[in-house]
């Protein structure tokens, strides 16, 4: 069984971040999706509109997702071996950033392969936010 692994903090859910789920679903057999626990968000200093608890049952709620984690800290690599997976999904925003590579001869040695996913143009949750702001001013 091919388990695949993603993580995010999936705030304001919409097509961007459906579109990452059901592509990685289609290339794995079990897909488990770490969601950014509140204090981690702040951390990376933003603020998420949505709670933790209420992000994570949407995660968990759609379809393509077999099951929805919290995400504590930054380290995708004790995730995958912790939950098994073989397959790391991200976003292609990180592609080739010197940090990057090095996760991936990381990656590599524990037999774990790194999938970049482009972005969906025109969306994201800091432009739903910035147009909610806007649209209440």
């Amino acid at each position: 069984m091919v388990i695949g692994y993603t993580a995010g903090v999936y705030d304001l859910f919409h097509i961007g971040h459906l579109n990452l789920l059901k592509n990685a679903k289609g290339m794995c057999d079990k897909l488990i999706v770490g969601v950014t626990v509140d204090d981690l968000v702040v951390y990376k200093g933003k603020h998420a509109m949505i709670p933790f608890e209420d992000r994570l049952e949407i995660v968990r709620s759609c379809k393509y997702v077999d099951a929805a984690v919290p995400q504590y800290d930054m380290d995708k690599l004790a995730a995958c071996r912790k939950l098994g997976a073989s397959i790391l999904f991200v976003g292609d925003d990180w592609y080739a950033t010197e940090k990057w590579k090095e996760y991936e001869q990381e990656f590599t040695r524990e037999d774990i392969k790194i999938i970049y996913f482009p972005y969906t143009k025109g969306v994201s949750s800091t432009q739903i936010s910035k147009a909610l702001k806007a649209a209440r001013e």
